[in-house]
Order: C-alpha cells, then structure tokens, then sequence
C-alpha cells in the first residue's frame, strides 16, 4: 500500500504544480511535453484518478482511528 500511496502523491503533484502553471503563466506543461494525444489524456486521467483514490484513503484513515 505504501508504494501505491507514494504514486498517487507523485502524480498528485505533477496534477498541482500542472494547474499552477496553468493559472499563472498559461502554460500546460503536460501538453508541451506530451502533445495533444491520447497519452496526455492518459496522464490527466490518472491525475484525476489519483485525487478520487486520496479522498477515498483520507476517509478510510479517518474511519480507522
């Protein structure tokens, strides 16, 4: 689990400092890196699904203290 934890963190911050860069400098740095194509899309997929994964850690903690 720790290892699964690690790699929704990771991709929870690439998503982060992404929609930072966004915002301020109007600059997708996943799109400049990867393009327009499916990977990309990939890439938002799992970012987005590492943010459904955390809240459902978060509660799960919660829960068991």
């Amino acid at each position: 689990m720790k290892l699964f934890d690690v790699i929704i963190t990771v991709l929870l911050i690439v998503g982060g400092l992404n929609w930072g860069l966004v915002g301020l400098l109007e600059f997708d740095l996943v799109q400049s890196i990867f393009g327009q194509g499916a990977f990309a899309r990939i890439i938002y997929t799992l970012v987005g699904l590492s943010a459904v994964c955390k809240v459902f850690l978060w509660n799960m903690e919660e829960t068991t203290e």
